[in-house]
């Protein structure tokens, strides 16, 4: 019975168009149809809509020679609701785009920054568990360096090559007093910055360091440009939702929308050829978007598919630690000649007593945010980046078609029935209907366009940029070091273990490749993420697997435990 009589509703509209057309606009005999819509939209005051048609002499653009149901304060609130209608339909129209593209910003950011928890914990568990004496004295710096990472990779304008030597150069005099020249007492301060200062002329780490500057610039440049153009991808939304309409425009879309109701003709809606000159007039600008929104998505894609394995952030920094253990290895084997060089350099060592709190040790505490995982049963960063942009490329070509789309699917009148032409009902459109863009505007007989919105100007611009940024044209060239794992493995790892011995109750040397994978569920959306879905495997030189989440180190795995937990608990509340 529903179904009848939603079909008879539309046959009595098409009726009532259909009769309207055959006898052109002829006024309506009363304004009760207009004064609803009206008063339903609320426009404005009901008591400034005729209640019969009357000569519409002070009309600006509905002008006609008939009786008309609008005054001119009428026209001026249909104007303002014009451009509004235009705006909800472009923000309805960009809603799941924008959603991809914000939700999955906040994703990565926040999963980058527990990525940088992570690395900090386990290249301070490296000190606890391998160089205890030195752990206290290590973890500020280890902090700082990290915290310098997490600048960089959200955007803040440093070097990964400086903070990576600043690293390395605080780190010379701690490694230097406990392992290079161990004494009863420590290093004075003006010692330590003596040896800090000469730490890239000595080289005590070898070419660690300079192997850890290429690693990082390859894997956080590219990162820290990936959030950013994802960043710039709301940006552009937000602008073309936004958009501003000239006064060309404005007055085309109160013709095309609601021009009708002046006649009475409520349930009109425009031609689709005369619908597609005035949207792609008026969004004009927006196609000139769309050969720059195309590059954007390619590059994301391209970049996307360049970020993985050893090149992944992942990867570099969740073995960072691996590095900073070859690097403290090197040092205690090049320890006599590194003496020899200090000596010349700075003198022999300037000693005060000794303050170096140990590292105290909980072999029975169980870290509840590192779990042991199977690599197969999860899903990698890289691959969640690799979905984003599959679910991203379907709308490569949304700014090109996005006139047409409007108007096929929410603005015109279906084919076959009547429709508005700007002046009468009609039964189909007789003008030229022009192509998208600025240049093919010059022919369009609804909408006069003068020349592109700067601010979409600067937008294009900002597209442009992101997209070399995304290419890698902006990216210092670093030296091509293997950015495979260089984990100890059989050569200096078995002539230095570190510091303690397996009665200290040390873990293990810390050296070895750290396979782990960071599980985001839900490629298309972000989702809810909790600390047991972050996990690892430590795989050792024998083959055999370590969990190293930091049991031991009490103080500082407590303090990482509770920085996870406050990164983490800010993450789950964004869904």
């Amino acid at each position: 019975m529903g179904g009848k009589s939603l079909c008879l509703g539309v046959l009595t509209v098409a009726v009532l168009l259909l009769a309207a057309a055959s006898q052109g606009a002829e006024p309506p005999p009363s304004c009760e149809a207009v004064r609803k819509v009206f008063q339903l939209r609320r426009l404005g005051p009901l008591g400034g809509v005729p209640e019969f048609p009357r000569a519409g002499v002070d009309l600006q653009v509905c002008t006609s020679k008939n009786p008309t149901c609008c005054t001119k304060k009428m026209e001026e609130r249909y104007q303002i609701a014009a451009k509004q209608d235009i705006q909800q339909v472009l923000q309805t129209s960009s809603a799941t785009l924008k959603f991809l593209i914000s939700h999955n910003a906040a994703a990565f950011q926040e999963t980058f920054e527990v990525l940088i928890r992570l690395a900090e914990n386990y290249t301070s568990t490296l000190f606890c568990n391998a160089y205890r004496s030195m752990a206290a004295e290590a973890a500020v710096h280890v902090q700082e360096f990290f915290t310098d990472v997490g600048l960089f990779l959200f955007g803040t304008d440093a070097s990964t090559e400086e903070f990576v030597n600043r690293f390395f150069d605080t780190l010379f005099p701690v490694v230097y007093n406990h392992v290079i020249n161990p004494g009863l007492t420590d290093i004075s301060l003006e010692y330590a910055e003596c040896l800090r200062a000469a730490r890239r002329d000595i080289r005590p780490f070898g070419n660690i360091p300079k192997k850890a500057i290429g690693q990082m610039g390859g894997s956080l440049l590219p990162s820290r440009a990936f959030l950013q153009a994802l960043n710039l991808g709301v940006e552009v939304i937000n602008t073309t939702d936004h958009l501003r309409f000239s006064r060309e425009c404005s007055r085309a879309l109160l013709r095309m929308q609601y021009c009708p109701h002046c006649q009475g003709l409520t349930l009109s809606k425009p031609c689709l050829g005369y619908c597609l000159n005035i949207i792609r007039g008026c969004l004009a600008d927006l196609a000139e978007v769309d050969l720059h929104w195309q590059g954007y998505i390619q590059a994301l894609e391209e970049l996307s598919g360049a970020l993985s394995g050893v090149h992944s952030i992942e990867h570099v920094l969740l073995n960072f630690h691996s590095l900073v253990h070859d690097a403290l290895v090197q040092a205690r084997i090049n320890g006599p000649e590194v003496s020899e060089q200090v000596n010349k350099i700075c003198g022999p060592p300037v000693r005060k007593p000794k303050q170096s709190p140990g590292c105290s040790f909980d072999q029975n505490k169980d870290n509840q945010v590192l779990k042991m995982f199977s690599r197969d049963s999860e899903q990698t960063l890289t691959n969640r980046r690799k979905e984003f942009v599959r679910h991203l490329r379907p709308y490569r070509a949304f700014y090109g078609g996005l006139a047409d789309q409007l108007c096929a699917s929410e603005l015109a009148a279906a084919d076959g029935l009547p429709c508005w032409n700007g002046g009468d009902l009609v039964r189909s459109y007789t003008h030229r209907v022009v192509g998208s863009g600025i240049k093919a505007q010059s022919a369009n007989p609804e909408v006069k366009v003068k020349g592109t919105d700067p601010v979409i100007s600067q937008i294009i611009d900002k597209l442009k940029h992101v997209i070399q940024l995304l290419q890698g044209k902006s990216f210092p060239k670093y030296d091509k070091w293997d950015l495979q794992q260089t984990g100890s493995g059989g050569g200096v790892d078995e002539q230095i273990s570190g510091d303690c011995d397996d009665e200290d109750g040390c873990g293990g040397s810390g050296s070895g490749e750290f396979k782990r994978v960071l599980k985001i569920t839900d490629p298309g959306m972000p989702d809810k993420m909790n600390l047991s879905d972050v996990k690892q495997i430590h795989q050792t030189n024998d083959g055999s697997t370590l969990d190293s989440t930091g049991a031991g180190c009490t103080a500082m795995a407590d303090y990482m435990t509770f920085m996870l937990i406050s990164l983490v608990i800010p993450f789950l509340s964004l869904w």
